[in-house]
């Protein structure tokens, strides 16, 4: 009951001066309202009949007319309505038990919720779903959602999850495509346990429910050095991130024969592993994955050579430094020196930078920490401003994930920093110091 209390009531909201904040939303359309899922579905006709519990007794009726699929404009005490329902797994890879102790406590903690898959697009594995909740998905029609599915044979499952109920992943998957409910999947490959004839074998399972499946990516297992009494697991190397590209972009393009879609990306990341170019701009399909790394790359230096071609080059011509991961400063270096054939001014300069925090196999920008750029940068030339992947901080926050901040970063390296957007224009711009 207490999820439901209001907070804040928007000014330009129809209940304002209405409800006031301390007030409990009980039910719209004789619908009782138990999280945000609820109150987003029922409140979406312009017609509404809300229950208002005021003063922890009284409850009164407001009739509300309002633009359909407008927001009522009501803030609740949490996001969800409700508390966040945590993991229940132990998966083999699990990225939150590799990191070192000490760091911030909301670091630590592991989500698995449906809600949340919706609304903010966190995938979630299935295992802590009840018959309710799987129910009310359905019959509130609440898609996409986004699935960790690893693998779909029942034993493999549970050994990647370490769950007895992961075993009904793919039962619960058929019973959402039967109620045609859109799912976005993924699947961490670990090399030697669910990659080879196992990854074929979910691929072909996970086609099955096309289009309800609409898109799968098969992301590399990413292991840091605090692996102590954590399962012995294989990085990918050169030669196993190729055989990976090869087998999704074979099945791929049989699945495009039949389907009229791939419905399966390697991430980036298995690509620059590989050594292997990154697709050309048609083959990922408007990016259906693009916040899990696929495509993200290509799409960045579509951006980037687009605006390069429309853009004031003129620039300031002042000295800059830009840090990113191991695994992007080549392609990083590629754009810069294709933006310096056409811009004379342009002076900048790549910084791989090594993870030396978590470990050198974690390569991507999105983890470097404040730490290791002030360890690895300072003391040299990094022209009058050094630019950064927004990624590198928390969301929100001007903070690195060791908890050191972009001014703590400033003051030790003596360069102002720039976070710059996944975004190839604004990357040009900032190359060029021109309004973002």
């Amino acid at each position: 009951m207490a999820s439901t209390v209001i907070k804040l009531i928007e000014p330009g909201s129809p209940l304002y001066n209405k409800v006031h904040p301390g007030d409990r939303l009980l039910a719209i359309n004789g619908n009782k309202i138990a999280d945000v899922l609820d109150y987003k579905y029922y409140s979406y006709d312009s017609e509404l009949n809300l229950e208002i519990e005021k003063g922890g007794s009284k409850t009164v009726r407001i009739k509300v007319c309002k633009e359909e699929g407008r927001d009522l404009g009501l803030e609740f005490e949490t996001y969800l309505m409700d508390s966040a329902r945590s993991c229940a797994n132990k998966c083999l890879f699990c990225f939150i038990d590799q990191l070192p102790k000490g760091m911030r406590e909301s670091l630590y903690f592991k989500d698995d919720d449906a809600r949340l898959s919706f609304l903010t697009g966190n995938y979630i594995t299935l295992t802590n779903l009840s018959e309710r909740e799987l129910d009310r998905i359905i019959s509130l029609r609440v898609s996409p959602i986004n699935i960790s599915v690893h693998a779909t044979d029942p034993e493999l499952r549970v050994r990647l999850l370490g769950n007895p109920r992961a075993a009904r992943g793919y039962g619960i998957m058929k019973r959402l495509a039967e109620g045609k409910i859109t799912m976005n999947c993924q699947i961490v490959c670990c090399p030697g346990i669910n990659d080879g004839q196992a990854l074929r074998s979910t691929m072909e399972d996970l086609a099955a429910l096309y289009p309800q499946v609409a898109s799968v990516s098969v992301v590399p297992v990413g292991l840091t050095k605090y692996r102590e009494g954590l399962p012995g697991l294989r990085a990918f190397d050169r030669e196993t991130a190729a055989e990976t590209v090869k087998q999704v972009n074979g099945f791929g393009s049989l699945c495009l024969e039949k389907y009229g879609s791939r419905i399966f990306f390697c991430a980036d990341e298995v690509y620059l592993k590989a050594g292997l170019p990154i697709p050309d701009d048609d083959y990922y399909e408007g990016w259906p994955q693009l916040e899990n790394g696929v495509g993200m790359l290509r799409l960045l230096e579509s951006e980037f050579l687009e605006e390069l071609e429309s853009t004031d080059h003129s620039g300031s011509g002042r000295m800059f430094s830009i840090a990113t991961g191991v695994a992007a400063a080549p392609f990083i270096q590629k754009l810069l020196m294709t933006a310096s054939e056409k811009c004379y001014k342009i002076q900048g300069k790549v910084h791989a930078v090594v993870n030396d925090f978590f470990g050198h196999s974690i390569d991507v920008a999105g983890l470097v920490t404040g730490g290791d750029l002030i360890a690895q940068l300072r003391g040299k030339d990094l022209g009058q401003r050094l630019l950064i992947p927004q990624n590198m901080l928390r969301h929100g926050e001007g903070v690195f994930l060791d908890d050191v901040t972009l001014e703590d970063v400033e003051r030790e390296l003596g360069v102002p920093l720039c976070p710059v957007a996944q975004d190839g224009a604004q990357l040009l711009r900032a190359m060029l110091e021109l309004k973002l």
